[in-house]
């Protein structure tokens, strides 16, 4: 195991693991440090005062806490802070006498003053050689202009999703993860786009969050359209509540020519659950051609 400290560079950013340095012991959640990057010297606060993690998750080499942030260093941090609405106007209006098809995002300074990075997002390739120019003379240091993509872009600006709160990428998620298709479809959601898209227009990151649940709980609940045995006699499964653990049940008598609709819990029911078998024969298929690969 490797001692860190874990920081980050940004609101609810990606956590980077540094080595303490010396003064480890007065480190707290939220301070702010002074790390040394590939770039050089940055400003970072710290998220995870003391901890430990396996040799394996580290990216060496591994970095140091050079120090503390002074008040100097604070009033640095500041003031490339307020530098940043100025620069990204004069920055707007090179890119507006260039005529490029780029929308400017943000924009970070160096904390050594050295570089300015500009973030912008473009539906195609931009050729911005002569803007960089522009931009060089007019900052007097060295630009760098970085393209990303829109899930990026929604992160930095942030936003308030449909759900009436601040969008996850941008209040509460250090990384932005794999989101699919599947994750909505196993948890019984309306596949239509406006429904299950954020403000991205990507799937929506809180697809993620009851995922493993509804996949467990996929296995030990019928499909709809199955037949089931219930307490009331046999009849067709209509429809199911995974957080409930019930389903509702058709049950005809052609006898005396009446539909019934009940809800039971799953426990009530007797069926066979073909998602638990397939999960099963999947489980199986994978161990066998481990050990194929073993004896190999």
């Amino acid at each position: 195991m490797v001692k860190i400290t874990g920081v980050s560079f940004t609101e609810n950013g990606k956590i980077y693991y540094f080595s303490p340095g010396k003064n480890s012991e007065k480190y707290e959640k939220g301070m702010g440090v002074i790390v040394e990057t590939a770039r050089g010297l940055e400003f970072a606060k710290i998220v995870l005062p003391h901890g430990e993690v396996a040799e394996e998750r580290i990216v060496p080499p591994l970095r140091p806490v050079v120090r503390i942030a002074s008040q100097r260093d604070l009033e640095t941090v500041k003031r490339n802070a307020e530098r940043k609405p100025d620069a990204m106007r004069q920055a707007q209006e090179k890119i507006e006498k260039h005529k490029l098809d780029m929308k400017l995002i943000d924009c970070d300074f160096a904390f050594d003053g050295a570089k300015v990075v500009f973030y912008y997002s473009s539906p195609a390739r931009v050729d911005f050689r002569e803007l960089v120019k522009d931009l060089s003379a007019l900052f007097k240091m060295r630009i760098e202009l970085r393209q990303i993509g829109i899930r990026d872009e929604i992160k930095m600006i942030g936003g308030i999703g449909a759900c009436g709160r601040e969008c996850c990428c941008s209040a509460c998620l250090p990384d932005l993860k794999k989101v699919t298709i599947k994750m909505a479809k196993t948890q019984n959601l309306s596949l239509n786009p406006s429904k299950i898209s954020g403000l991205c227009g990507r799937l929506m990151c809180c697809l993620a969050y009851e995922n493993d649940y509804y996949a467990e709980a996929g296995k030990h609940i019928p499909k709809v359209g199955t037949e089931v045995g219930t307490p009331d006699g046999r009849g067709t499964v209509v429809n199911v509540n995974m957080l409930k653990m019930e389903a509702r049940v058709k049950i005809e008598d052609k006898k005396k020519d009446i539909v019934a609709y009940h809800d039971y819990p799953v426990d009530k029911i007797k069926f066979r659950c073909p998602r638990a078998e397939e999960n099963d024969a999947e489980a199986e298929s994978k161990e066998k051609g481990k050990e194929k690969i073993k004896e190999k």
